[in-house]
């Protein structure tokens, strides 16, 4: 797994081209920083349709809560929110593709 570093969108400037930031997603799956205005770009370059996981470790009064899923068509994108949801063992979130053949990924926080 590949350990995503964040980029900063601060208030004044932003992020001017935010696909710039994004790197090769990892067929092993990659990890992310997690919490509130975090979020996970995911651009699917590909021919076909690509399904995201992010794993949620925790539980809601004993019982497990699903993975969260994102399924991206072919030429597009998304974006998940990397809530303290996802927040895993290791202090990130795990995160899976069912192929990552041009997939690419970038995590940036909102911030000041």
């Amino acid at each position: 797994m590949a350990a995503l570093a964040a980029t900063l969108a601060a208030t004044v400037g932003g992020i001017a081209d935010i696909t710039a930031t994004a790197v090769a997603a990892t067929g092993a799956g990659d990890t992310a920083p997690v919490g509130p205005g975090t979020f996970l770009l995911v651009i699917n370059g590909g021919g076909a349709s690509r399904t995201v996981t992010v794993a949620t470790p925790g539980t809601v009064a004993g019982h497990a809560v699903a993975d969260a899923t994102l399924v991206v068509a072919a030429g597009k994108s998304g974006v998940i929110p990397l809530t303290n949801l996802f927040r895993g063992a290791t202090g990130r979130a795990a995160i899976t593709y069912d192929a990552v053949t041009s997939v690419t990924v970038a995590v940036f926080t909102l911030g000041a």
